[in-house]
């Protein structure tokens, strides 16, 4: 590239630090990409204290938050890199101009996913929801359960993150099937499906993962009928988007005992509130949104970026283009 490039970090101060995009964090991140990071004249803002300014001659936004308004009026603007995999925060896309890129941070997740399944399955199938129970009411209860090899596991969803639950069920000997938007066989899975043929495989999973992006198609797939398909006493673990799972039919599938155990990740309001019932219905964990985030996260973001810096350097193309059509 023959010019400067300009590129804006913005930030929402009530985001939990982890994801904060600090002048301290890009340091760090631009003295492992020293090359690039030479090219790169960067501002770091703060709930929109200096982004109508940014904006002015900006190439790229990489953002948590989003402003929707200043960015249509923003005049070089080309490329909004999200800090997270999902970009449901900004569907439909229509308001967007066409000129503008949007790309995610797909990806990073990988490990730490891969290991929170694992935990979780394992979790789940060993009764730990009611063991946790026992030791709070101080209930001495032998629950044994057989090994969890050879169990299986459907993933709805199987971009990376899908992925990478598949691997960590993987992990344990279970047999994975995966269900895809198009139902093009997937090489770590045993089986895939297409959405459309969901409902034929929930009668023979143990335990259904939820790791799809939220889109109109996939809002509310999960119904109170489909959890009912599911054999008596299988577990439901929730790490894409609450939407797309009725929570209240969770709750009334723990409480008859038709689903064993369940492990919650995403809200609809986060931090959950107080007053939810998800708090105390027996045998579910909340866990507050962990499932896919490790303490480098913004250096891990970084990375993705420079990556993708690097790539539109050189070809003028980027990775992890978010297709406007399909949300994801």
């Amino acid at each position: 590239m023959s010019t400067r490039f300009r590129l804006h970090l913005e930030n929402g101060r009530q985001r939990n630090e982890l994801f904060h995009l600090t002048r301290e964090q890009w340091t760090q991140a631009a003295g492992r990409h020293p090359e690039l990071a030479k090219q790169i004249d960067v501002s770091v803002g703060w709930d929109g204290d200096i982004l109508e300014n940014a904006l002015q001659d900006a190439d790229a936004l990489l953002a948590g938050p989003i402003d929707r308004p200043k960015i249509v009026q923003a005049k070089k603007l080309k490329w909004i890199h999200t800090t997270g995999a999902g970009v449901d925060h900004l569907l439909p896309l229509d308001w967007l101009p066409e000129h503008i890129t949007v790309t995610n941070s797909s990806g990073i997740h990988g490990d730490k996913t891969e290991d929170f399944i694992s935990m979780a399955l394992l979790m789940l199938h060993n009764k730990m929801p009611q063991i946790l129970a026992n030791q709070t009411n101080k209930i001495w209860d032998m629950i044994h359960e057989f090994n969890i090899r050879g169990r299986t596991a459907t993933v709805i969803g199987f971009g990376d993150v899908g992925r990478a639950a598949g691997l960590g069920a993987k992990r344990l000997g279970m047999k994975v099937i995966a269900v895809t938007r198009s139902g093009t066989a997937q090489p770590l899975a045993d089986e895939t499906i297409s959405v459309s043929q969901l409902d034929s495989v929930l009668p023979r999973t143990d335990y259904l993962i939820v790791a799809a992006p939220l889109t109109a198609d996939t809002r509310g797939l999960v119904t109170d009928a489909r959890i009912a398909s599911l054999p008596k006493g299988a577990g439901l673990i929730n790490i894409g988007r609450s939407p797309i799972v009725d929570y209240a039919a969770v709750i009334k599938h723990l409480e008859s005992k038709q689903l064993d155990g369940a492990i919650l990740d995403v809200f609809d309001k986060e931090p959950l509130e107080q007053g939810s019932p998800l708090w105390t219905t027996p045998n579910l964990i909340v866990t507050p949104h962990i499932s896919c985030d490790a303490p480098d996260y913004v250096q891990r973001v970084f990375d993705c970026w420079f990556a993708n810096f690097s790539k539109l350097t050189t070809t003028g193309q980027l990775d992890n283009k978010v297709n406007r059509q399909l949300g994801y």
